[in-house]
C-alpha cells in the first residue's frame, strides 16, 4: 500500500489528484509566506489556531491552522507523510470521503485541542492532526477491518505510528495534543468513511501501468548501477531532500 508505483511526478498527479492539491496548497502557501509582503503575514496570523482569538469567536481557526506550517522543514515532512500514507485513503475511500477524513480529523483535532487545553496563550499551526487522523483510519482497519489492508502494511502502520507517538512526548516544540487527538479523531469517524471501502490495489488507478501495459524487455536482465535504479522514483530524491535538511537543523 506504500510502496509507489508511479514512474512520475505527472502520474502521481493524475491518479491522486486530492494528495497532489494538499502538497501544493502546503508549498504554495510556505512559499508565499517567505515573500516580503505585510498583506500574507496578515493571512498567516489570521489562520494559526490561537486559542485567545477562537475564546472570542474566530471559530474558522479550527480549519485554517491544517494548511499553515512553522517552517520548511515542518511543511516538507508533512508533505512527505501525505504523499507515502494518502494514496491508499484516497483511492479506497474516494475523492470526497478522503477529502471528509482529512479535513475532518484536523478540525476535530483542533477542537479537542481548544477544549482540552484550557491555556488562552496557546497557538498551533501544522497538518499534523489531519495526518494523524489518517493513521486513526488505518489502525482502525488493523483492528476491526483486517481484509482491507494487507500484513506487511498492518505492520509497517503499527510500528510508524508507535514511533511517531513516542516522537511525540520526547521531541520539544510539538503540538502533542494534536497528534493525538488527530488520531482519536480518524480511528472514530473511520467506521464511517470504510463503509463499501474495498482494498487497495496499486493498478487500479487509469494513469498507473499495470499488467495490461507489461511486455518483453530485452534488457531485463541487465544489471542496472545503483544510480539507475535510484531514478526510476522521483519520490527517492524528495526522501532524500527531506532526510538532508532534517540531519542539517538537528545534527550541526
Amino acid at each position: 500500500m506504500f510502496l509507489r508505483t508511479e514512474k512520475s511526478v505527472k502520474e502521481f498527479i493524475q491518479s491522486y489528484p486530492i494528495i497532489s492539491t494538499l502538497v501544493i496548497i502546503n508549498i504554495s502557501i510556505w512559499i508565499l509566506g517567505l515573500l516580503p509582503i505585510t498583506f500574507f503575514d496578515r493571512l498567516y496570523d489570521l489562520g494559526v489556531g490561537s486559542h485567545f482569538d477562537i475564546q472570542n469567536g474566530e471559530y474558522w481557526r479550527f480549519l485554517t491552522p491544517i494548511f499553515l506550517h512553522g517552517g520548511f522543514t515542518h511543511m516538507l515532512f508533512n508533505s512527505f507523510s501525505l504523499i507515502l500514507f494518502g494514496p491508499a485513503l484516497e483511492q479506497m475511500l474516494g475523492r470526497l470521503k478522503f477529502i471528509l477524513a482529512y479535513l475532518g480529523a484536523g478540525v476535530l483535532a483542533n477542537i479537542a485541542t481548544f477544549l482540552l487545553n484550557p491555556d488562552l496563550g496557546f497557538a498551533h499551526v501544522g497538518t499534523s492532526g489531519a495526518i494523524y487522523g489518517l493513521f486513526g483510519i488505518y489502525v482502525f482497519m488493523v483492528v476491526f477491518r483486517k481484509h482491507l489492508i494487507d500484513a506487511q502494511s498492518a505492520q509497517i502502520i503499527v510500528i510508524i505510528f508507535i514511533i511517531g507517538l513516542i516522537m511525540t512526548f520526547i521531541r520539544p516544540g510539538i503540538n502533542e495534543y494534536g497528534h493525538v487527538l488527530g488520531f482519536v479523531s480518524g480511528f472514530v469517524i473511520a467506521p464511517l468513511l470504510l463503509t463499501k471501502a474495498r482494498p487497495f490495489n496499486p493498478w487500479k488507478n487509469p494513469h498507473s501501468n499495470g499488467p495490461k501495459d507489461i511486455q518483453f524487455n530485452p534488457n531485463r536482465w541487465k544489471k542496472k548501477n545503483f544510480f539507475q535504479r535510484l531514478r526510476l522514483n522521483p519520490f527517492f530524491i524528495f526522501f532524500i531532500i527531506v532526510l538532508i535538511i532534517f540531519i542539517v537543523q538537528n545534527f550541526f
